[in-house]
Formats: structure tokens, sequence, C-alpha cells
């Protein structure tokens, strides 16, 4: 999506885990001077680089960039990652990974003209070529049971493909696309355009529904966890909740009780009972999804040390640009461009803690099991904190750029990341003392 914010295109992040045997190379950059596949087959066990049509991707080997190359002018830095894929051009903005049992699969998306996918089956690389999109592919998400992905570009032509055979099985074209986002528990694709109207799809069968909003574009969007309602943000600081079923609105949130901004990230608590939107007017709005009434606002509250340095009156409002809730205990976060994320009580919406990073803040996400949150920033670190101290717990280097989006497995072992220095990485954050 395109919200006044850091990203043109946040990507949605589902994530996987690597179990048994399988263990994790530092680098694979394929180039004239590394390895074949042949060679790091041999040396790893359990990893098959697959051969074939499904490995013409790799005909080009000069393409992949090691570690090192193209960076000759950065200073040398601490890298935490466990492994490193770089090979395309241009930012990657959109990643998406999800567990299949005891396999690991992904897809990669990146925002540059027709950019491949990357699957991952294992620790085994195949990739294959979204053939037939008209532009940058920004959108790449898979469905709740990890047997198909969706692809789409910012043309608006969205393609599904089955995992298992590699195949397109469906495909539509609609306005500039701005989000994208697979149903909890049924093969239905949701998205919405800068025209303004959202869109729902069966997949493969195609049966559309269409959910048409203001005359603004939509910012971004989400299916609560009922599966029978979706909440929809628009351009104009409005939400509006959907009946998914019978296609009208159940409530409209506007003026006072809207934002007066465009919105920029959303999120839902686990039962989908209560909503939390932000927006550039530095404001994060929790919304009752039954009622369609806000019951909470939290305003971005003065950074004193900030605000001392810089002049009071010359503090600008910072954009929110991520929100979450934690699935064990009654907190919230907010993230905010300036770098400020603030842990707040759901209950008391009391601000609880101040967690301060050193550059803008992309996307935070919590562990599923664990009240821990983790960021990432405009400065390429990730972080992790203790949402009940408001303490940092530990931080990971490695990229050389802004990580645009990340994302987390299901227990908490392993973070991808996808940056602007060109390479996607991965971090191993599961630690004895943790």
């Amino acid at each position: 999506p395109d919200p006044p914010g850091i990203l043109e295109g946040k990507a949605r992040l589902a994530t996987g885990d690597l179990y048994g045997d399988e263990e994790i190379i530092e680098v694979i950059g394929l180039s004239d001077s590394e390895p074949t596949p042949d060679d790091l087959a041999n040396e790893v066990e359990d990893v098959d680089f697959a051969e074939g049509e499904d490995n013409e991707g790799f005909a080009d080997d000069e393409e992949w960039e090691t570690e090192d190359e193209g960076e000759e002018n950065m200073e040398a830095m601490q890298d935490d990652s466990e492994l490193t894929f770089s090979k395309h051009t241009g930012k990657r903005t959109n990643s998406s990974l999800t567990l299949k049992s005891s396999k690991c699969t992904a897809v990669k998306a990146a925002r540059i003209h027709l950019n491949p996918c990357w699957l991952f089956t294992r620790i085994d690389l195949i990739i294959f070529l979204p053939a037939g999109h008209k532009d940058s592919v920004t959108c790449a998400s898979f469905n709740h049971n990890s047997t198909m992905v969706a692809t789409g570009d910012m043309s608006g032509l969205i393609k599904v493909w089955q995992v298992e055979t590699k195949e397109e099985i469906w495909s539509f074209e609609v306005g500039d696309l701005e989000w994208m986002e697979w149903h909890p528990c049924a093969h239905v694709l949701m998205a919405g355009t800068t025209e303004g109207s959202s869109w729902m799809w069966k997949v493969p069968s195609g049966e559309c529904k269409t959910f048409h909003g203001p005359s603004c574009q939509t910012a971004c969007g989400k299916i609560l966890p009922d599966g029978k309602r979706a909440v929809v943000g628009y351009e104009d600081g409005t939400v509006r909740l959907w009946d998914l079923k019978q296609g009208n609105v159940l409530h409209v949130i506007k003026g006072q009780d809207g934002h007066q901004g465009p919105l920029t990230c959303m999120a839902c608590n686990k039962d989908g009972s209560l909503i939390m939107t932000g927006s550039v007017d530095s404001n994060a709005k929790l919304i009752n999804s039954v009622t369609g009434k806000v019951v909470g606002v939290f305003r971005k509250e003065p950074n004193p040390m900030k605000n001392s340095a810089e002049g009071a009156e010359d503090v600008e409002p910072s954009s929110v640009e991520s929100v979450g809730f934690c699935n064990m205990l009654p907190l919230a976060a907010v993230g905010y461009l300036d770098g400020t994320m603030d842990i707040y009580d759901v209950p008391t919406q009391s601000l609880r803690h101040k967690c301060q990073h050193e550059a803008g803040i992309v996307q935070l996400l919590w562990e599923d099991s664990s009240p821990v949150v983790y960021t990432c920033s405009l400065d390429g670190v990730v972080r992790l904190w203790d949402a009940r101290s408001g303490k940092l717990i530990s931080d990971y280097h490695g990229h050389t750029a802004e990580i645009l989006d990340f994302t987390i497995s299901r227990d908490a072992s392993i973070v991808l990341t996808a940056s602007g220095d060109h390479k996607s990485k991965v971090f191993c954050v599961q630690r004895p003392d943790r």
C-alpha cells in the first residue's frame, strides 16, 4: 500500500520453523566463485537444490551477490544473521513465509519490475517466476493452510499459485493494488485498491464481491478472526466495518471519531472484539468491532528529551507506523516514525512503557505465546523488548539499510527480514538465556 508513512507497501508476513536435523547455512550467494548447488547439497545434510525446469532461476549465476559484493564502500559492520539471500537489484518491500508442518515454505516478492518469487521447501531453494505480471510485485501471501500463494503487482494484477505444483491456478485484474489478505480459514482472498474499492474472491472459482468505499483509496484492510467481517481503513481517515456475506457496511467511523489523516496500519486482538487503527495524525484508536464505537484513543505523548533538544515549537507530529495486540496479556503496542514505541495497558488505557529506538519504527510484531514484542526500524536493526518491563532484551544487526518488513516464526526461534539493502536475512533469536 501507499499510505503516507515509511513504506509505499507494507508486506504481509507469516513465518515458518526449522526442525530436527535441518541446519541453517550462513550465506547463500550463487556466483562463479561460490560453490555450486551440488557442492552445497553434498556438504549439508538434507539440503537438495531443485533441478530441471524448477531450477531455471539459477541459470544466471552472475545476478546473485555474495555478502560483500556491491558494498565495497560500506563500512564493515556486525552481522548477526545465520543466512542471507541476495539476488534482487531493487528494494524488497514484500515477502511472506509460512509453516507447513515440519517444512519451511516461503515466497518473496520485491518492489521492482517482474522480480521472481522465491519458494523454499525445507532449506531447498526453488525459484519460480510470477510470469505475466505487468508491474512490480508488491504483495505476496500464503493462504490459511499454505496450499496456495497469491502474488499481486502494482498495476492490480493478482495471481494465485498452487504451492505443490507451482502452477498458476487463478488470476484477476483490479485497479492499482494497495493491500491483499487471505481469509483466516477459507480459500478466499481480499484486496483493496487506490480507487477506494475492496474486492473479495473465492479461489479458484473466481466468485467475486465488491465493497465500494468513499471516493479515495483504501489504505489498509484486515479480515477479522470470525471470518465474517472485515475492517478497511481509507485515505480520508474513515474506517468501515463490512459484512462479508451480505456485502453491506456494518459501521462507519468518521468525523471526530475517525482519524484526521490517512490510515497507515491496523490490527485486531485475538478474538476480534477490538480493532486498533493507526494514522499519520499520530493517534491510534481502539474500536469495538461489535458496536463500531471508538472506546479509546492513544495519543502520541511528547518526548521531553527530544523536545528540549529540538525546541517544543519545532516538533512535528509523528506518524503511527505499526500497531499490535499481545495475546498473553492485555497489552497493546504503538510504533511511531520518530522511533518511539508506546506500550499500553488496554483495560485502563494507561501508558506503561516508552521504548525508544535510534530510528523510525517500520513494523512491530508480538510473540504468540509471550509478552515479547519485536520491532524493525530504519536503522536496519531488529529488536526484542520485554513488554512487562519495557526493557530491551536483545538486538540483531546485519543490514546496511532500512528494514522494510519482517516476520517471526511460530515458535519465535527465527526472524526473517526484507531490507532496502537488497537482501533478506534469517536471524536465529532463540538463545539459552531466553
